[in-house]
């Protein structure tokens, strides 16, 4: 496994063992819960509508929300897919309704897709996740939520899992303390700090190309790159360490299951 500082695997198979390190840093949507299928739904819906209107234009994909989307601010979701679809569109204000024809307006218009869905459906976390939580809290590493989405809490809250966290790093928290979000590494960085964890002592748990780029960045002890859609390839080339397909391929080996092997 890596040693301090982020060393990349050089082993097929390793085994992570958990007491080296002082904190685990989680994404939410995508690795705890399966909110990032209900983001795709939201974000489809919201810029298929926009696109319309504009002659020419192929519709919104799921590639789409993987190369320009996932894991990054709402604001900078929009801006990275406009840009790559050569849309011009203002900015806007930080006052723009859903209605408004501007950046931060197809953004809160993309959240309401948002809010409606998670209102009607709800969310259930990861089985396979809840039992890594399980075991870690039980190992007494702190842990922590690290979300681009300004929804995390409500979607804690709503899974029922808000308990296992010390700390929720999302959205709003960040824009609040001008952290720039993923694929920087400072709201990673600032749960650690909160956790009382230096970066080469802490790992990243992340779904998201971005994600897995920002924990890369920080050069954090472990990488952990969670295939839920983008691809085992694209999370390695990214910068993760190791990549799983569920989080209980990550449990210690005392845990049950001898799940503790992980390939990279």
């Amino acid at each position: 496994m890596p040693a301090a500082g982020g060393r990349r695997y050089a082993d097929a198979v390793a085994e992570v063992f958990w007491d080296r390190y002082d904190a685990a840093l989680f994404d939410l949507d995508g690795v705890v819960t399966p909110t990032a299928e209900v983001h795709m739904r939201a974000w489809a819906a919201m810029f298929n509508d926009h696109l319309a209107s504009i002659p020419g234009q192929p519709p919104y994909t799921d590639q789409d929300y993987f190369d320009y989307v996932d894991g990054k601010p709402r604001y900078d979701g929009v801006r990275t897919f406009l840009l790559a679809r050569g849309i011009p569109l203002p900015e806007g204000e930080p006052t723009d309704g859903p209605e408004a024809e501007t950046v931060i307006g197809l953004g809160n218009r993309k959240n309401d897709y948002f809010a409606k869905v998670l209102s009607d459906e709800g969310v259930e976390p990861y089985p396979g996740s809840v039992r890594l939580l399980d075991a870690l809290r039980e190992l007494g590493v702190p842990m922590a939520i690290v979300s681009s989405s300004r929804n995390a809490p409500a979607v804690l809250a709503a899974a029922g899992v808000t308990d296992y966290f010390q700390t929720v790093m999302h959205g709003g928290i960040a824009a609040e303390r001008h952290l720039a979000g993923k694929p920087a590494p400072d709201t990673f960085l600032a749960a650690a700090e909160t956790l009382g964890a230096t970066a080469d002592r802490a790992v990243v748990l992340e779904d998201a190309i971005s994600g897995v780029q920002a924990g890369r960045a920080g050069d954090f002890g472990l990488v952990v790159g969670v295939d839920r859609g983008a691809g085992a390839n694209a999370l390695t080339e990214a910068g993760a360490d190791v990549v799983v397909t569920d989080l209980v391929e990550l449990l210690p080996d005392d845990a049950g299951d001898g799940q503790g092997e992980v390939s990279s």
